[in-house]
């Protein structure tokens, strides 16, 4: 195999690398949930309630409390799996001490089924169980498909699905701010809309599929879970 080139190198790197997950699904997370969220609440109020006062305290409420409420669940949920991961960590370690021989059978039954045998598969094996990090390492990525979460990681997965969360749920109470509750409505929907459409269509673009389907898939379950909020506030309607 010969060394790569300048441009095997710049293909590689700049031109089409890979792309990693960072905080993309915190984004959409975050600020999906509430833009839907807030949209739903703001529907039902302005129909049942028809006050642009009455709208807006509504939705600056759900829009505070949901952007906090995902924040922590961001936060948590991230405090959870690092838990899971410690607490198999440590029990594969007693496997280790107690059942090594297993736990060695267990390594060669995984490379086994990625194609190795013989000589290679047992030199695969001993190198990997020679090292108890490294064994623990492949047994939590390859076994039990678990990756470490630090303190730092957590709170900066609950930082970006707060602000999202926050962005997103104020979008739809601008046009509240500037026109009356019916018009203001209407023009809610659209740019909530628009917004989740452009959110599905940049992700489609960054991973793998139709940019118009990822957008009008993200932009229809948004609008139809927060068409919702207009049937309750239609039933609650002052007659």
């Amino acid at each position: 195999m010969t060394a790569a080139s300048a441009l095997d190198r710049d293909f590689h790197i700049r031109v089409d690398p890979h792309r990693h997950a960072s905080e993309l699904s915190d984004v959409i997370l975050g600020g999906q949930d509430g833009l839907v969220n807030v949209l739903g609440v703001i529907l039902g109020v302005a129909t049942a309630a028809a006050d642009a006062r009455i709208v807006l305290a509504a939705g600056v409420a759900a829009a505070l409390a949901e952007s906090v409420s995902m924040a922590a669940v961001a936060y948590t949920t991230r405090r959870a799996d690092q838990a899971l991961y410690e607490s198999e960590a440590q029990r594969e370690r007693r496997h280790f001490e107690c059942v090594p021989a297993l736990e060695a059978e267990e390594v060669r039954a995984m490379y086994r089924a990625k194609g190795f045998d013989g000589p290679l598969l047992d030199e695969i094996v001993a190198t990997i169980t020679a090292n108890k990090e490294v064994w623990l390492a492949v047994m939590m990525a390859e076994e039990l498909r678990l990756t470490p979460i630090d303190a730092r990681q957590a709170l900066r997965a609950a930082v970006v699905v707060g602000v999202a969360a926050l962005v997103g749920s104020l979008l739809p109470l601008l046009p509240f701010v500037l026109l009356g509750v019916h018009a203001a409505s209407w023009l809610a929907v659209l740019v909530s809309g628009i917004t989740l459409f452009a959110v599905g269509a940049y992700k489609s673009a960054r991973t793998v599929g139709s940019w118009i389907v990822g957008g009008l898939e993200i932009a229809g379950i948004g609008l139809a879970a927060a068409a919702i909020g207009w049937v309750v506030g239609f039933a609650f309607r002052a007659r």
